[in-house]
């Protein structure tokens, strides 16, 4: 008897391991991202302003509710086991200048309708995640574009226009971003 991919369970996966990691933040080194290498650093002039733009931002509200996260962890939980379809969307970089609301809500419109026809195809519930607010940066390969500028590394750090001026760095960009998401 042939088996769909969602019938399929993985014996060694049990819910309880999914949740069970929340009690020693220390264990976990939420911090340890702070000690890796930092090969997309963004070429910062001022560090100092880098640095009182991370204290405004670190006083801020978060943008996504912990009991989102832990609602978003549970339904994903149940795409692990197979009972769920994950379905992921959104523009691949955004930009300041397209965060509209009709912007928005096309693709909003656009991620509903691919829901409604993996609902119906996989028998599935489908967990949408939209890939909005916030992908405001890009790693590149190379610190210079064809015109010998600075790269352009995405809204939060600088900005399209091939001018050397709009490809500085620029960390109150960042919290234009925050407002943005």
């Amino acid at each position: 008897m042939r088996q769909e991919w969602h019938q399929i369970r993985n014996p060694g996966l049990e819910l309880g391991s999914l949740t069970n990691d929340l009690a020693a933040p220390e264990v976990l080194g939420l911090d340890r991202w702070r000690t890796l290498p930092r090969a997309q650093m963004p070429p910062w002039e001022d560090m100092d302003e880098v640095g009182q733009v991370c204290g405004v931002l670190s006083g801020v509200p978060p943008i996504v509710a912990p009991y989102e996260v832990e609602e978003l962890r549970t339904r994903l939980a149940l795409v692990c086991e197979g009972r769920a379809f994950v379905l992921q969307g959104g523009d691949c970089a955004e930009t300041f200048a397209d965060n509209t609301e009709s912007h928005l809500i096309a693709n909003a419109r656009t991620l509903l309708q691919m829901a409604v026809v993996l609902t119906y195809g996989a028998s599935l519930p489908v967990i949408k995640v939209a890939r909005v607010a916030g992908q405001y940066t890009k790693p590149r390969s190379s610190p210079t574009d064809a015109l010998g500028l600075p790269v352009y590394r995405g809204d939060l750090i600088n900005s399209l226009e091939a001018t050397p001026e709009a490809r500085v760095a620029d960390p109150q960009r960042m919290i234009r971003a925050y407002a943005n998401s």
